[in-house]
């Protein structure tokens, strides 16, 4: 590939090279101006290329905390045409073993365990060889068909697969975002989230950068810390834990986020009762939206006009969102934000013959567009030939009084071939039973969607993002180990 435009790097940096004083980023006591991210980022790009023969197509592994260098490097990666691939730190060696095999970098940034063929090299180390690079980088083109980036899925139900993102998928994402929030250079983006992720990566920084916002990035999601960054802050992105705990603390008050213009719930399903009670307390309605690794994000609940608890909103501008089979039926979605294929898996297309992604989830459309996701397919419990689907059940739990939350899901059985298992979180000074949830549910829901079995936990087992692995709680469950958070 040669010099020339990087449709990527045009789009992350174009807007703050009008103005390269202006704040990126304030981290901590710290400010990161356009300039200053774009200077690193040239570089950290000639350290790549120089010190370890990175060159378009190949793959820079990177695993490592929050900080503002992170974004800086991984626009590097894009001025060279290589692929950011982003591990999750917290993976223990032998997960990170497995993910390395697969996508084969010629040099992973952070933590790597023993015995590795690649370079392993620490973020300070790359930064040290940066400090006296020139900063200026001619960058090599990109297009709309450019991979940019490898994400790992999840993994809960088995090995996890790298979804090839291209530079064209990542654009549209965030610049149709920002269209459809209105995020502008004058907003300030409170960031709690983890930049190995589409959610904290993809949607919430590249929207922030694209649209020359300055963002408060933050190390982790911490209340105080969060609570004083929305005191200047106008829009905030977290999952539906984030508000959870934000509820939980008494200095949330409609005064505390008064400047406060959007807050953006995403990675996992919100409860009702949140939604709820996050207005009831600020006067905000959180604005709940869709996606996954493979296409970014799909759908979302809109700006101005309706916000309906319980769905996703209508699909984003350009996106197709259909359902195949009888409603609840697998959500398929097609258009720029769809990954053309998985890295390593040519016998795993990630499209069928007419361009649309299976999502793996189940849900209904309404009649003006909006999306419910009722649950996964894999999810779906079949018991004695009756389908059961999760969530509903979870809802009727979490609506009873003293409930924190739930996770329903389905264990083998010589009768039924599956029966309906519930764990449920309880919360402090409640007085439930097992046996007291199964008879309050059977006011609200069928015989045959009443739980055999409820067990009561301390937490539900969840990963970074706030998903509750199911699949981890089954195995638990199955083995007699105990529900785990």
């Amino acid at each position: 590939m040669t010099e020339g435009t990087n449709l990527l790097v045009e789009t992350l940096l174009g807007e703050g090279r009008r103005e390269p004083d202006r704040a990126a980023v304030r981290w901590g006591d710290d400010v990161w101006t356009f300039g200053s991210l774009d200077a690193l980022s040239a570089r950290l790009a000639r350290v790549l290329v120089a010190d370890f023969s990175v060159a378009s197509g190949d793959r820079v592994a990177v695993r490592v905390p929050t900080r503002p260098e992170v974004l800086a490097l991984n626009v590097a990666c894009a001025r060279v045409g290589a692929l950011y691939v982003p591990l999750n730190p917290a993976y223990t060696d032998p997960e990170v073993h497995g993910l390395l095999d697969d996508a084969s970098p010629v040099i992973l940034v952070g933590e790597g365990p023993r015995g590795r063929r690649e370079p392993v090299v620490g973020l300070d180390e790359l930064l040290e060889r940066a400090r006296t690079r020139p900063d200026r980088f001619e960058d090599r083109a990109g297009d709309e068909d450019t991979p940019a980036a490898i994400l790992f899925t999840s993994g809960t139900t088995g090995r996890p697969k790298g979804a090839v993102l291209s530079q064209g998928n990542l654009v549209f994402g965030c610049t149709t975002l920002n269209r459809v929030w209105g995020i502008g250079r004058d907003d300030v983006l409170v960031h709690p989230l983890p930049l190995f992720h589409v959610h904290g990566l993809f949607v919430a920084a590249y929207c922030a950068l694209a649209a020359g916002a300055t963002m408060r990035l933050l190390p982790s999601f911490e209340v105080g810390a969060v609570l004083d960054a929305l005191a200047e802050g106008t829009v905030m992105m977290g999952v539906p834990t984030h508000y959870t705990r934000l509820l939980a603390d008494e200095r949330l008050t409609a005064e505390s986020v008064r400047g406060v213009r959007l807050f953006v719930s995403g990675s996992a399903p919100m409860r009702v009762s949140t939604h709820e009670a996050f207005t009831a307390r600020t006067g905000h309605r959180i604005l709940e939206r869709y996606g996954t690794t493979e296409t970014g994000m799909i759908a979302s609940n809109p700006l101005d006009g309706e916000r309906r608890v319980g769905t996703v909103g209508p699909a984003l501008p350009g996106v197709e969102v259909r359902l195949a089979g009888t409603p609840p039926g697998r959500v398929e979605v097609r258009g720029p934000n769809v990954l053309s294929g998985y890295w390593n898996r040519p016998d795993q297309p990630a499209r069928g013959p007419d361009g649309f992604f299976d999502t793996g989830d189940l849900g209904r459309l309404d009649a003006d567009g909006y999306l419910e996701i009722v649950g996964r397919a894999k999810d779906l419990v079949i018991t004695g030939g009756l389908n059961v689907y999760p969530k509903q059940v979870e809802q009727a739990i979490d609506a009873l009084d003293g409930v924190e939350e739930s996770a329903v899901v389905g264990l083998t059985d010589r009768d039924f071939g599956e029966v309906v298992v519930a764990v449920v979180v309880t919360r402090p000074g409640a007085e439930l039973t097992a046996d007291g949830i199964r008879a309050a549910l059977r006011e609200v829901l069928a015989p045959y969607k009443i739980p055999k079995r409820v067990v009561l936990a301390g937490a539900l087992a969840r990963n970074a993002m706030g998903k509750v692995e199911k699949a981890r709680l089954r195995r638990a469950l199955e083995e007699g180990t105990g529900p785990v958070g």
